[in-house]
């Protein structure tokens, strides 16, 4: 376990980050991913209990992004404080992000409970697909804390180098959901109830991992009840950085609200199933992308913090390059055997024959969402607030919800829909990028060159 990232190649710090970040991610990505397979292949629901689930995706977006609020706004400044050597400020700022997680979690609990039938319908539910995004989310609710907990105190213990012992809080939980489900579905019939049911319980024992980990003696910098609190200069620090986060996942529930409303009018049922699906594909491929870019930042931000700028520019190339040529791959892949993915998540014939073409639509020029990560990614590491916030709401506020719910109006029908998403990858992406370059990574090497 490596906790000084300014030593060492860079590339090797990162991916000795980004391994087991991948991983976890990937995992974590399957408490939700197991539970759409499971679903999608009920006896007797078709696609229609697929669509439930895909229904509840812009609450469950929504609870991530006040997880990133708190988490990718502390994080950064807890390595940059870090390497700049600032113990004190960097407990601090662990113990304030933890008081924001828990407060927040019981909010946001109450409040979607209460509000959940009109809220759902709203996002594009008929009679048929309320029962049953009703029957998962009424419980799926009720683990908000352990899951904003688990997640958003999981990058603390990446940002001290102990990348494995966050792997394992996925990893745990995820083996966990894996049992639970088929069980709890199928043996108990509980249909998504059960589906819903086994992610909590999952997620519990995740967040009691994390809690018992970040607490104990061996991170450098613990958890510490004397350090908790939420300071107002801290808070606006990390509302300032984390609004970013906040942003990119606030404006994904924002996209799949548009989406779904869209397809419901357009096309029905099926094409909210069908978008359910390139929605679990997508998370799934992206997760690498994630893994590479989650990896770099404590690197950077570390590297940033000590005036390494050099190793902060090595990293930022060896993520940007990766990033790009495993986005071309799967591109390609995803191009010639949709089918292979599609099959996993649905064997309703109507889905399987019209979702082919709409992930040809979907996945066209994936390459350009790399460059948005990268970006995106290299703004929060290194605290530029301003330019990550502006990027995040560039792609999906200006340019996809807005395609969205114009292009099926100019004749394009639900075609208009799935093209919104490559549309936005190519103009916002390259944006984000070309920024970074102009912004951040060239004035970074006229510094390190006037040394």
């Amino acid at each position: 376990m490596q906790n000084d990232f300014g030593t060492g190649r860079v590339w090797r710090r990162i991916i000795a980050q980004a391994i087991p970040l991948t991983l976890a991610q990937l995992v974590q990505l399957l408490y939700n991913i197991v539970d759409r397979i499971y679903i999608g292949h009920l006896p007797g629901a078709d696609s229609t209990a697929l669509t439930g689930i895909g229904l509840t995706f812009p609450i469950v977006s929504l609870i991530g992004a006040f997880t990133s609020l708190f988490a990718t706004g502390g994080t950064p400044l807890f390595s940059i404080a870090r390497g700049a050597g600032e113990k004190e400020r960097a407990s601090r700022i662990l113990g304030c992000v933890f008081t924001l997680l828990a407060l927040s979690s019981l909010v946001l609990t109450a409040f979607c409970l209460t509000f959940r039938r009109p809220i759902l319908y709203l996002f594009g539910a008929s009679d048929a697909s309320y029962v049953y995004a009703d029957a998962y989310l009424r419980i799926y609710l009720l683990g908000t804390p352990l899951i904003m907990l688990s997640t958003g105190l999981n990058g603390f213990i990446n940002a001290q180098g102990f990348a494995r012992v966050g792997m394992m809080t996925t990893l745990i939980g995820a083996a966990l959901n894996l049992l639970l489900d088929p069980l709890l579905i199928f043996a108990f019939d509980m249909g998504v109830a059960g589906a819903a049911l086994a992610t909590v319980i999952s997620q519990a024992v995740s967040c009691l991992w994390v809690l018992r980990f970040i607490t104990g003696r061996r991170v450098p910098l613990p958890l510490r009840r004397a350090h908790m609190g939420v300071p107002a200069a801290l808070l606006k620090q990390i509302l300032s950085l984390g609004t970013a986060g906040f942003i990119m996942q606030g404006t994904n529930s924002l996209v799949q609200v548009a989406c779904n409303t869209t397809l419901q009018l357009f096309g029905g049922d099926l094409y909210v199933g069908i978008m359910t699906v390139l929605n679990s594909v997508r998370s799934v491929l992206e997760m690498p992308v994630f893994g590479v870019t989650n990896g770099a930042q404590p690197v950077l931000g570390f590297n940033f913090g000590a005036k390494k700028h050099a190793r902060v520019r090595e990293g930022i190339r060896f993520m940007s390059f990766l990033g790009a040529g495993y986005t071309v791959v799967t591109w390609i892949v995803v191009l010639l055997f949709p089918l292979a993915f599609i099959r996993l998540f649905s064997s309703d014939p109507a889905l399987l024959a019209a979702a082919p073409h709409a992930m040809g639509l979907y996945f066209f020029g994936y390459v350009f969402m790399s460059f948005q990560f990268a970006g995106q990614c290299t703004f929060q590491a290194l605290g530029y607030a301003k330019y990550a916030i502006f990027f995040s709401l560039l792609r999906k506020a200006v340019i996809v919800v807005p395609l969205t719910l114009l292009l099926p109006r100019l004749g394009l029908g639900v075609d208009g829909v799935f093209l919104a998403e490559p549309i936005s990858n190519l103009l916002g992406g390259t944006a984000c990028f070309v920024t970074m370059l102009r912004r951040v990574y060239i004035p970074l090497g006229r510094k390190e060159a006037s040394r």
